[in-house]
């Protein structure tokens, strides 16, 4: 009798409910283990989700004509040529990833460390996740000289990698893999016949317009599948909104058809009201980039605040490039940590900041790593404020870090980071 595979709660939905139980329990808490974005609903968007209330009839599995043609817009702005016809709709980015999985098929190069749902959907879907590590600071794309040993190994041992999953800009580390490692993954992808699927949720939110992410479809324009949508950018996450972009050819078309096949069986279509949104959001219009460049000034101001108190109290730190991630490394204070708190892997350290300080973080084993690194994730993402009054002022704020409530978790990160490692850590001036 075969089990089925086993299915647990995403570590990051897990560690919101917790710390949400322990604030109504009148503790005092601090969230950084998020990826919920802590942002207003931009008015503009609102109104068209209200407008279109009225939506409510099934649509086309693929999304909406208007919704593909905004989309196809989207991308072909980013450099990528994109048809209506190449775009699919999804209540979200991760079912859509899921479901990409399902229509490739085979096992699934992952990269490590990597977001929390890779592996796991990989597994519900009765695949097989081949992990394979990045380069440093190079979060979201696996070594493309490891992914050729990996393949072939597993090949060999009787397996069948058919897909390498990339993040472009990355979750959990918020750096950007570069242009020249995206060119290498292109070509083994290429060599060994693999489907790139890469998650670009974060483009949108790198904060050097130098150091944008190159697609992989730029360089395997064949055989790569890019995702998007609006949860990161636009803060709407509970609307699940995501786009694909299929690669025209054998491959894309191939992989189309059994992804709008699992798509009608799963989810029919994505909701109207929802779509007509995004829509008019995906053509980008003068509200939209400018809420999506307050919110890019918010978090890579935030993000470098924190990131300078990590470094201050010892811990290694890659340049973070995008997103509102940190994954900092303990390790030059292991010793400390390991002496005074009984700390010895990345799990210790999690638990102590969220049982002992009430800071919740996520270890490094939630994103695939073994558990001995003494690396953890941290989002910026809860510290914009705790109502949407708070949240505009901070979205608005010429200097953010001045606004009491996140000057005064700024204070508290120095005050735990002082306690853990002993380093004595100012908190920035407000």
């Amino acid at each position: 009798m075969s089990h089925p595979a086993p299915v647990t709660m995403s570590p990051t939905l897990a560690a919101d409910e917790a710390l949400t139980r322990r604030r109504l329990a009148g503790e005092r808490v601090l969230s950084l283990a998020s990826g919920e974005i802590g942002l207003p609903v931009l008015p503009q968007l609102a109104e068209r989700l209200a407008l279109a209330a009225d939506h409510n009839a099934y649509g086309p599995v693929a999304g909406s004509p208007a919704l593909r043609t905004a989309a196809a817009g989207y991308w072909e702005r980013r450099g990528l040529a994109t048809t209506a016809a190449a775009v699919v709709a999804g209540p979200g980015s991760k079912p859509l990833l899921f479901a990409l999985m399902l229509a490739v098929g085979g096992d699934v190069v992952v990269p490590v460390p990597s977001w929390v749902s890779y592996a796991a959907q990989a597994r519900l879907g009765g695949l097989r996740p081949v992990p394979v590590a990045t380069r440093p600071g190079e979060g979201g794309v696996p070594d493309p000289e490891r992914v050729r040993e990996a393949v072939l190994l597993a090949r060999a041992a009787g397996h069948d990698p058919r897909s390498v999953v990339v993040t472009l800009p990355d979750n959990p580390t918020g750096t950007i893999a570069s242009p020249g490692t995206i060119e290498e993954l292109a070509e083994v992808a290429r060599e060994l016949d693999l489907v790139v699927i890469s998650d670009e949720i974060y483009c949108d939110l790198v904060y050097d317009d130098a150091l944008l992410a190159v697609s992989p479809a730029v360089f395997a324009p064949e055989r790569t599948v890019v995702t998007t949508g609006l949860t990161k950018s636009l803060a709407v996450g509970g609307w699940r909104l995501g786009v694909a972009r299929l690669p025209d050819g054998p491959v894309g078309e191939r992989v189309k058809d059994r992804l709008l096949g699992v798509a009608s069986q799963v989810w029919s279509s994505t909701a109207a009201p929802v779509q007509a949104a995004a829509a008019w959001a995906f053509t980008e219009p003068p509200e939209v980039v400018a809420h999506v460049a307050a919110s890019r000034r918010l978090h890579g101001t935030v993000v470098r605040a924190v990131g300078d108190l990590l470094t201050a109290a010892g811990a290694d730190l890659a340049p973070v490039r995008a997103t509102s991630y940190l994954y900092p490394d303990f390790e030059p204070v292991r010793d400390h940590l390991a002496r005074v708190h009984g700390i010895r892997d990345g799990d210790d350290l999690a638990v102590a900041l969220g049982e002992r300080y009430g800071v919740g973080v996520l270890p490094g084993s939630a994103f695939g790593e073994h558990p001995r690194p003494l690396r953890v994730r941290m989002a910026t993402s809860r510290l914009y404020g705790d109502d949407d009054a708070e949240r505009s002022r901070a979205l608005r704020a010429a200097d953010p870090l001045r606004l009491p409530w996140i000057g005064a978790s700024l204070d508290r990160v120095a005050e735990v980071l002082t306690d853990l490692t002993g380093v004595r850590v100012a908190p920035p001036a407000h």
